[in-house]
């Protein structure tokens, strides 16, 4: 009973597969830069929740149809999601450019050596100048220290703006999920990196795939109020779900 049970399960499997993919078909493409070859790689069907491979000379084959959104992802190149076209199935080769990845590097300010001056005159009578932080000329009352600090204790002021800090950063990220703007952009910088990597468990490379992907989702557009923070967190655990399924299809 069980073995027909796991036959009829894999019939009806086998079924949606086709129906999914019966009416679409193979489109032949590739994926060229100006200055860099691509060469690694997916692409990923967002309607059917399909992947392919992109091969060593930026070329692909997937199943679409008209109106499907394709999703490309390279480590070397910026993500870009491909809305398909009728027209598109009618070119021998379908070609798509990408752009490379840039890292903006931080302005570096090199300072000036300061010169350094030989003493010249009675180089003995500032040996023997008294100075303040002279053990052995000012010994330090450490059971009374005269200005009533204790010597080695804790930076009270320091820490006050530490905490404050926190909070002012906490607030700024909280204000960015209330702006309109990109859904990629919004959460990348609203929800802090240790969520996506060691919550959900996504690499780094893939953190912005991943956002493209749940920004597909029409839902996700409503969900950057402040207020909604926490269905928020819940719309993104249930969309990995998703997407790690598809990551690791056919792996």
């Amino acid at each position: 009973m069980k073995t027909k049970i796991r036959i009829l399960c894999l019939i009806f499997f086998c079924q949606l597969s086709f129906g999914q993919n019966g009416n679409r078909k193979s489109l032949h493409g590739q994926f060229v830069n100006e200055s860099a070859l691509v060469d690694n790689g997916y692409v990923f069907n967002l309607n059917s929740k399909t992947r392919t491979f992109i091969s060593d000379q930026g070329f692909f084959d997937i199943l679409a149809k008209a109106k499907d959104t394709l999703l490309v992802s390279s480590a070397s190149f910026k993500s870009k999601k491909i809305v398909i076209r009728d027209d598109d199935f009618s070119k021998p080769l379908f070609v798509v450019n990408l752009e490379a990845q840039t890292t903006l590097l931080k302005e570096v300010i090199v300072k000036r050596k300061a010169e350094i001056k030989p003493i010249t005159g009675n180089s003995q009578g500032i040996v023997d100048l008294q100075f303040f932080d002279d053990v052995k000329s000012s010994p330090v009352n450490r059971t009374m220290p005269s200005d009533g600090s204790i010597e080695n204790g804790m930076d009270f002021v320091r820490i006050f703006k530490m905490v404050s800090k926190v909070f002012k950063n906490d607030s700024a990220k909280k204000a960015d999920l209330n702006s309109n703007v990109d859904f990629s952009d919004v959460v990348s910088k609203g929800i802090d990196n240790y969520f996506f990597t060691n919550t959900l468990k996504l690499k780094k490379e893939e953190i912005g795939l991943f956002l493209d992907y749940c920004e597909n989702d029409p839902k996700s557009k409503s969900l950057l109020k402040q207020e909604d923070e926490f269905l928020l967190i819940d719309f993104l655990i249930t969309k990995n779900e998703e997407f790690k399924r598809i990551t690791t299809f056919e792996k």
